[in-house]
């Protein structure tokens, strides 16, 4: 078995397949208020996760966007979509400490609704692709079993700028 097919200990695993706040902090470098998942739900690994993001008035992005009518924006769901295939990818990396995944491309993203605060996103994400330190997911966003938003992310893994002295990667 290569390193890579190595099974990594990991908070999913001793969670029966979901992860609290905590774990999920354990296991991406988000932050508030930057941080677009509450909680995961499903886990099946190397394949699909189920993850919900918890819309809350009190987001900071809702003081612009609008003011009087608050909708989330839509680059934002497309971020929990990352996040939740970041949480995914990450619980099968051997050297997760010194990668980070970072968006390529999206493809074919379609909003169909609004999301207000008091919603709650169910965020669903399944591999399409992944081969070596390159991938491809598709991602659905949904309140209340309604599909609010769609898209195909790509992504790449780069060496974290922390595991290199702080340096930027090279171009």
């Amino acid at each position: 078995m290569s390193k890579s097919d190595t099974a990594v200990e990991t908070p999913a695993a001793l969670q029966g397949g979901q992860l609290d706040i905590m774990q999920i902090r354990e296991l991406i470098p988000h932050r508030y208020p930057f941080l677009m998942i509450d909680r995961v739900l499903e886990i099946e690994r190397k394949k699909r996760l189920v993850a919900i993001k918890n819309v809350s008035a009190n987001e900071p992005f809702f003081q612009g966007h609008f003011p009087g009518q608050p909708i989330m924006p839509g680059v934002l769901i497309i971020e929990a979509m990352a996040q939740a295939g970041t949480v995914l990818l990450r619980l099968d990396l051997a050297d997760r400490e010194g990668k980070l995944a970072v968006i390529s491309g999206i493809e074919r993203a379609k909003f169909r609704r609004p999301t207000y605060p008091g919603d709650q996103l169910r965020i669903e994400i399944s591999v399409i692709v992944w081969r070596g330190n390159a991938g491809k997911m598709q991602g659905r966003a949904l309140v209340d079993g309604k599909l609010v938003c769609e898209a195909v992310l790509s992504c790449f893994l780069i060496n974290s700028p922390a595991s290199a002295g702080g340096e930027r990667p090279a171009e």
